[in-house]
C-alpha cells in the first residue's frame, strides 16, 4: 500500500499540482491558506483526496478571523495575504476549514497513525524540529506505529522507541533551503521524503493577479525561490 502524505501547501497550487504520485491513501497534516493567494484548488484537493486531515493554525486563523499579530517578516506575509484568502474561499469551504480536527488517528494497511499539525502536546502551535529527545517526551501518551507532523516547513524522519515521527515538509512554502515542493511517501511500511520542482513563476504571478502589493510579491519570491533561506527569523 502507498500512502501520500503532505503538509502546509499554504494556498500555493502549482506547488500541489506538481505532485504526481499515484496512491492508495492520502494523509493531511495541516495549513492549506495563508502565504498564497489560491487557496480554493488547494481545499477542494484535499477534500478530494485526503483519507485522513487535521487542522494547521493558518487553517484555524482563517475559519475563526483570527488577527494576524506580530511584526515578524512571515507574520507580515501572512496579514498580507490574509484578505486574498476571505475573498477566494467560498461559505461551504470555510465550514470545511472550520471543522478539520485538531487531531485525528486511523489504523491503515495494519498500521497506526496520529497525525497533527505541530505535536501532539500542543496540536497547533508548538515548533519542534529533529530533536529525538524533545520527541521522546512528547511521545509518552501516544500510542501509535507513526506520528505524522507538519507546521516546520522542514524534513525529517525519526524513530524512537518503535514510534516513527514524520514531517513531510511543506509542500507550498518550504524553509530548508531547497525550493522544490517536499512531500513524503510510505509504501509498504517504508519511508521516503521526497521533493519535485514546480513552477514558481506561476505561483507569482496568481499573486500579481490577485492584486497583492509589490513588496509582498518581493518578500514571496524571495522565500520562495530560496526554500526559506532568504529569512533568518523563527518561522512565525
Amino acid at each position: 500500500m502507498k500512502i501520500l502524505v503532505v503538509s502546509d501547501i499554504h494556498a500555493n497550487w502549482p506547488a500541489l499540482q506538481a505532485i504526481e504520485e499515484s496512491f492508495d491513501a492520502c494523509l493531511f497534516l495541516g495549513d492549506l491558506v495563508d502565504y498564497g493567494t489560491d487557496p480554493l484548488p488547494c481545499i477542494d484537493w484535499v477534500q478530494k483526496n485526503a483519507t485522513l486531515a487535521v487542522r494547521g493554525n493558518h487553517d484555524h486563523a482563517v475559519a475563526q478571523r483570527v488577527a494576524v499579530r506580530g511584526g515578524s517578516p512571515f507574520r507580515r506575509l501572512t496579514a498580507a495575504t490574509r484578505q486574498a484568502q476571505y475573498n477566494a474561499i467560498t461559505p461551504d469551504k470555510m465550514r470545511y476549514l472550520s471543522r478539520l480536527p485538531v487531531t485525528a488517528s486511523q489504523t491503515i494497511d495494519g498500521l497506526k497513525f496520529h497525525l497533527v499539525h505541530a505535536t501532539p502536546r500542543d496540536p497547533l502551535d508548538e515548533y519542534l524540529y529533529e530533536d529525538p529527545e524533545g520527541w521522546s517526551a512528547r511521545l509518552k501518551h501516544v500510542d501509535a506505529d507513526f506520528v505524522c507532523v507538519g507546521h516546520t516547513h522542514q524534513q525529517f524522519h525519526l524513530k524512537l522507541d518503535g514510534v516513527e515521527i514524520l514531517n513531510p515538509g511543506s509542500v507550498g512554502q518550504p524553509r530548508d533551503g531547497d525550493p522544490r515542493a517536499a512531500y513524503a511517501v510510505i509504501e509498504n511500511g517504508k519511508v521516503e521524503l521526497r521533493r519535485v520542482a514546480y513552477d514558481i513563476d506561476a505561483s507569482l504571478e496568481q499573486m500579481r493577479s490577485a492584486g497583492v502589493e509589490s513588496w509582498v510579491l518581493q518578500m514571496a519570491e524571495a522565500v520562495l525561490r530560496t526554500g526559506g533561506r532568504s529569512r533568518g527569523e523563527h518561522p512565525e
